[in-house]
């Protein structure tokens, strides 16, 4: 019993106003990123939002698409930063908002947690083949969009075909 009261402190931790968003947003340098793999393939969601529910129920706000995983399996939840940056953070918990827990829980960096605040390039896994990255985005001056540690590689041409070019 002690762990749901624990949970539902971890996420009433944040303000579900809204009101202010769009001004909070032009203040800050950085967009915050989920990118999720699953029955489906790969989807990406940008994170601007207060509150949002995972799972596989169809009225989740970021659904997942397998059966291995609970109908509300996890909560993202934005928190300001403790520096007078105007910047958040997310942190994921396992189960819904009203602290009931998920079968399979969450697996974060490899490690089982009820908890996590998110850092760029946390791996979050909800079960077989259902995971997710999260990236914090970070802007210069001039708009252009940097990760914290390395660029994403991406590889566009099959190196097979390129045999076939210089024959």
């Amino acid at each position: 019993m002690a762990g749901n009261n624990t949970k539902q402190i971890l996420i009433n931790q944040t303000s579900t106003d809204c009101s202010n968003d769009l001004s909070m947003a032009s203040q800050i340098n950085e967009s915050h990123l989920l990118i999720l793999e699953d029955d489906q393939g790969r989807k990406e969601f940008p994170l601007e939002r207060p509150i949002y529910s995972i799972g596989r129920d169809k009225d989740c706000d970021i659904r997942l698409v397998s059966q291995f995983v609970s109908r509300r399996h996890a909560t993202l939840v934005r928190l300001p930063r403790d520096d007078s940056s105007h910047s958040y953070y997310y942190r994921i918990v396992d189960g819904d908002a009203k602290g009931k827990a998920s079968s399979n829980g969450l697996m974060i960096n490899g490690r089982r947690m009820p908890a996590h605040d998110l850092k760029n390039e946390d791996d979050i896994v909800f079960g077989p083949q259902v995971r997710a990255i999260y990236y914090l985005l970070q802007r210069d001056s001039g708009q252009t969009v940097q990760t914290d540690s390395s660029e994403y590689d991406i590889t566009l041409i099959n190196p097979k075909d390129l045999e076939d070019i210089e024959e």
